[in-house]
């Protein structure tokens, strides 16, 4: 199952708490801590370790965490994090994070997006996108960039799990779809 799917549950609850509370913060750094946690080598091999006991892993985490936000958690964060390690889903916070942000983003006039090229895109073209996503979206647009040399050409735009994808890869597939559709 792609952690995307997993992940959605998750952030629409802390979404939930975080607009009921109005603690965006507060969860936006427990999930950010979750995602730096969940990318760790050394942890993710403690906590897949057969060895120590399920409810030395969780003191350990919750002793992590709060190390790294200088504070300890609150009852709705141990719970969170408790759910996240009994059904073995840490290694979905950094795509949980990912969502909340999204959905941070859409409660507010500003709106964040993936865009994945084939090449490193100039500042003109950076400009570009930010102009027509901002006039499609009528809203405050920031773009994160990565490349894909296996896209030969184009872009795929993302935002939480909405895909627009204009790569030469996706045309020369859907021209693929409808020739062999046709013959």
């Amino acid at each position: 199952m792609e952690l995307t799917t997993i992940a959605k549950p998750y952030a629409n609850a802390v979404f939930e708490i975080a607009q009921q509370n109005k603690s965006f913060i507060d969860w936006r750094s427990i999930l950010e801590v979750g995602a730096t946690i969940a990318n760790d080598a050394t942890i993710h091999t403690f906590i897949s370790s057969p060895n120590p006991a399920k409810a030395n892993k969780i003191g350990a985490i919750f002793a992590i965490f709060s190390s790294a936000l200088d504070r300890e958690l609150s009852k709705q964060e141990k719970t969170f994090v408790d759910l996240l390690l009994k059904n073995n889903r840490i290694n979905a916070l950094p795509s949980i994070l990912k969502l909340f942000n999204a959905m941070s983003n859409l409660s507010s006039n500003t709106k964040s997006f993936h865009v994945i090229s084939a090449y490193k895109l100039s500042e003109k073209e950076k400009e570009e996108i930010i102009k027509n996503l901002s006039d499609k979206y009528k809203a405050m647009v920031s773009i994160d960039t990565e490349i894909d040399k296996n896209l030969i050409c184009g872009v795929v735009i993302k935002e939480g799990d909405k895909v627009i994808d204009l790569s030469t890869k996706a045309c020369l597939h859907k021209l693929n779809l409808q020739l062999s559709s046709t013959y």
